[in-house]
């Protein structure tokens, strides 16, 4: 939410402490642990698993609503590693989420005579465990809760061990370790004002957490897109984990593990593997809410070149929009030729454009074409109960929004986008940055004048700057370097979408606030009270579908703010409206863990810098150097917040280009990781516990990390402080820059004196890392950059590492380049294969780190090297070897 909204703050934390004091007060009146629960009757034996009936078990509760009498239970093995399990109502066919928004994955075909997990019930009352088998603990088990099925509320409770390490339950920016004490967790999407504050739900839902243990970890996910609370307590030594959801049904996936890298994987093969994006997209991008014009626009990008910081994506607000309405330029502020000019120049120095789409259009006819083809249609809107379009407010004021479940949405939002990105005669974006989407609204209910309180709040927002004169002259080149559904009408039997019997720890005054309606309906029947949590997700699925269009074959590239499971096969995501503080610079650190290592939402970051509010100099040159280790790299701010671009400050531009080049030269790494992630799911970013699964001192720290498997970053994370305590798992590490050794001795290491310019960034042992021997201003002209290998041994002396090069850009690729190095013995084998052509690409050099004596003879494809192609330095520990060989080329490099 923009700046200008945060007047409503205060009203939005008194109906949080409201909120809290109404479930505190239904939770009072009933204990839920003292209701009969169920039976488990007609069990049977199906193919990889077992299905049975529930039947009520005693004296009905009616906490929330009247208990059903009987439910239907289905338990799949569906891998040796993977549980499904559904409890649902069998006489009447209730709300589930449709397979056209998140496609089931498919199982196998085998037996269940091997699994890793297996599932286990008593009778009566029904309860059930997921126990591991090669340890026979138990990993979730609902003995001693009864199970609640009630139209309206749904409810399942396991205990869990004292002190238990629970991640995920996102979006929220609490600790990535969740407090097990008294933590809940609220999964409802909403447009977060006041800067995304703790303990609140966010824009997206993730229902799935991992456990880890010493003994290993393993992951349940809860498929349901109803509102809920997951509520985590420890009570007299007893933690415990309990789901209070609002409709749908219940449809569990357990995963085995046991490793945190295998729940991630297999995660992945549920949620979907995460999409590859373009090369290009690892780069600098530069935004703000607030560019009053196109020639200010252009003028950031001449400023960054002029600075020598390298740019890659320019983005542009809903600023460009003429009086906010999606797909319109404003042709006073930003006139079509010279924004066409302008990205024009943008794609002759190898750099990208992108913009802002909402998904509301306004409802002004004859003027938003948008909204006249779309009422054309026959209404691709969201209705009213009565049939109407839904009207709502947001930035252009009265407002429709499409319906993402009408068969004819999919088809206008790609013609949007074909006519108003047309590459000929349009504004020729190279990707999409898509917000307000979990749908965003002004209007409270029940919003009865929404054009009266359009004006009454000002919306449109008036221009608050003159137009610039249009003889002015781009400046971007003047100081440039060199180069759907078919599902029926659910009879859910619900009594209340509007103010539900449960009510969930929304940070809103109810589920409707600052949103489109829960009693909205689709176009198939489905209610927002149902879906609210897919709006944004499925958004994005049309947004991709209609970039693909417009550049077919190529990668698209799509940042989002509202996401559901699943959504990163599609899109990226950023963390939303953020303040320009030191505790959100911390949060960042775990929002994008979450994402990248749980969620398989790999291309993700924060707005760096911070979105409101004033950042400082000294902040902003910390954040440049931890966002250059976020997989999304973007500085972007308000428009009541001082202009923010790493240029401003010398302090800030250096630590950008400092930390730039760290970046681009790991850029290859990094996107090999990406690539990986896409083909499993082993994900991108690693919280240390991942690689350190028995150091139980790793499990809480969530402010270093992983970049890729190997490259642990320590950020500093207070103000006017040079120093940092960084944890070193028992383990050998490489400083990046000096390949100075530290052992790690699973302890904390002070190191000071860090300038503000730099970050702490050390090579794990054990990997040997393929780097660009230098930076450049663009992607373009760093891939035209050779390669040099960086070997940082393990204890053991070994290291391994691979690189993947394509073309960047297209989805299939024809041809590809692959090299994997091994380590052992003094000796590094490096094997190639593919055709992809890299041109006359080479491997420079060879950097062995670890070593204590100068190495007497080193042999290249069985020559012996001239001393002159060898140095060593007795400093750093490390010898650097001219090698000089085609990328192309397998060879071996050995010493004594």
């Amino acid at each position: 939410m923009r700046p200008e909204k945060r007047a409503l703050i205060l009203p939005l934390l008194s109906s949080v402490i409201a909120n809290v004091g109404i479930v505190l007060a239904q939770n009072a009146t009933v204990n839920v642990d003292a209701c009969p629960g169920y039976n488990a009757t007609n069990v049977s034996n199906i193919r990889n698993g077992l299905k049975a009936d529930l039947v009520l078990a005693g004296k009905a509760c009616n906490v929330y609503g009247k208990d059903y009498e009987r439910l239907s239970l289905t338990v799949t093995y569906e891998t040796d590693n993977r549980i499904h399990l559904k409890i649902t109502d069998p006489s009447n066919s209730r709300y589930e989420v449709p397979e056209s928004v998140f496609p089931r994955p498919k199982s196998w075909d085998g037996n269940r005579d091997s699994p890793n997990i297996n599932f286990r019930y008593t009778k009566s009352p029904f309860s059930f465990a997921i126990t591991r088998k090669s340890t026979n603990e138990v990993l979730f088990n609902t003995t001693g809760y009864p199970l609640v099925f009630e139209p309206q509320y749904l409810r399942v409770k396991t205990s869990l061990p004292t002190n238990a390490n629970i991640y995920g339950l996102g979006e929220h920016t609490n600790s990535f370790r969740l407090p097990p004490e008294n933590t809940v967790r609220t999964l409802w999407n909403r447009d977060a004002i006041g800067g995304i504050p703790n303990g609140t739900n966010l824009y997206s839902d993730h229902p799935v957490y991992f456990e880890h243990r010493t003994t290993g970890t393993h992951g349940v996910f809860l498929l349901n897109s109803n509102g809920m609370d997951v509520n985590l307590q420890t009570v007299n030594g007893g933690t415990s984990l309990e789901y209070n959801v609002i409709g749908g049904i219940l449809d569990f996936y357990f995963l085995a593990g046991s490793s945190p890298v295998d729940v991630a994987k297999q995660y992945a093969a549920v949620a979907g593997l995460p999409v590859e994006v373009p090369y290009w997209s690892f780069g600098l991008h530069q935004c703000r809410y607030g560019y009053q014009n196109y020639y200010e626009v252009a003028q950031v990008v001449a400023n960054y070149s002029a600075a020598n910081i390298p740019l890659e994506t320019m983005w542009t607000d809903i600023d460009y929009m003429y009086e906010r309405l999606v797909f319109t330029n404003d042709p006073q502020y930003f006139p079509l030729a010279k924004m066409r000019e302008m990205v024009s120049d943008l794609h002759a120095r190898g750099q990208q454009y992108i913009v802002m789409v909402d998904p509301g259009v306004g409802v002004q006819p004859g003027v938003s074409g948008a909204y006249d083809r779309g009422h054309a249609l026959g209404g691709v809107w969201m209705k009213n109960p009565d049939g109407s379009d839904f009207q709502g407010l947001v930035w252009p004021g009265v407002t429709v929004w499409p319906d993402w479940f009408n068969p004819k949405t999919p088809t206008y939002w790609e013609n949007e986008f074909r006519l108003f990105f047309d590459p000929a005669t349009g504004i020729d974006v190279d990707g999409a940055w898509i917000d307000m989407n979990e749908p965003a609204a002004f209007c409270m209910y029940p919003c009865s004048d929404p054009s009266a309180e359009a004006i009454s709040q000002g919306l449109p927002p008036s221009r608050t700057s003159p137009p610039p004169a249009s003889t002015l002259s781009l400046p971007i080149g003047t100081s440039a370097p060199g180069l759907t559904s078919n599902l029926l009408k659910r009879d859910n039997m619900y009594t209340n979408v509007l103010n539900p019997p449960y009510a969930i720890h929304n940070a809103g005054e109810n589920l409707s606030a600052r949103t489109v309606f829960t009693n909205v309906v689709h176009s198939n029947g489905l209610i927002e009270y149902d879906t609210h949590n897919l709006y944004g997700t499925m958004m994005s699925s049309a947004t991709r579908g209609a970039l693909a269009k417009r550049r077919p074959g190529l990668r698209t590239f799509i940042i989002t703010r509202s996401t559901f499971a699943g959504a990163g096969a599609k899109v990226g995501k950023w963390l939303g409206d953020n303040l320009s503080n030191w505790a959100h610079y911390r949060n960042s650190i775990a929002g994008m863990l979450s994402f990248a290592s749980l969620f398989q939402v790999p291309e993700v970051g924060s707005d760096v810098c911070g979105f409101s509010d004033n950042t400082t100099e000294t902040l902003c040159a910390r954040w440049a150097t931890l966002g250059a280790f976020n997989p999304f790299y973007r500085n972007h701010n308000g428009d009541t917040s001082i202009s923010q671009e790493f240029y401003r400050w010398p302090t800030v531009a250096q630590a950008a280009r400092n930390a730039i080049d760290m970046r681009f030269r790991l850029l290859d790494y990094f996107y090999t990781a990406f690539h990986q992630a896409h083909l499993d799911g082993t994900p991108v970013l690693q919280p240390l516990w991942f690689q350190y699964p028995k150091d139980t001192n790793t499990y809480g720290i969530d402010l270093q990390f992983l970049f890729g498997e190997s490259i642990l970053v320590s950020p500093v994370t207070q103000e006017n402080v040079t120093s940092v305590s960084v944890y070193f798992p028992d383990d050998v590490f490489y400083d990046f820059k000096s390949y100075a050794i530290t052992n790690g001795a699973g302890a904390t290491v002070d190191l000071s004196n860090i300038d503000y310019t730099e970050i702490p960034v050390h090579i794990r042992g054990g990997v040997v890392l393929p780097l660009r021997v230098s930076s450049a201003y663009t992607t373009k002209q760093l891939r035209k950059k050779d390669f040099e290998l960086v070997v940082a041994p393990d204890r053991s002396g070994k290291a391994s590492g691979s690189l993947y090069i394509d073309d960047g850009v297209s989805i299939t690729q024809a041809k590809t380049y692959t090299a994997r190095y091994i380590y052992s013995g003094k000796q590094l084998k490096v094997s190639t294969k593919g055709s992809f052509d890299v041109g006359g690409l080479k491997y420079r050099t060879v950097k062995v780190l670890g070593v204590q004596s100068a190495p007497s003879s080193v042999w290249l494809n069985g020559h012996t090297l001239a001393s002159s192609a060898i140095a060593y330095n007795s400093t750093s520990h490390s010898v650097a070897v001219n090698v000089t060989q085609p990328l192309t080329s397998s060879f071996t490099l050995k010493w004594t």
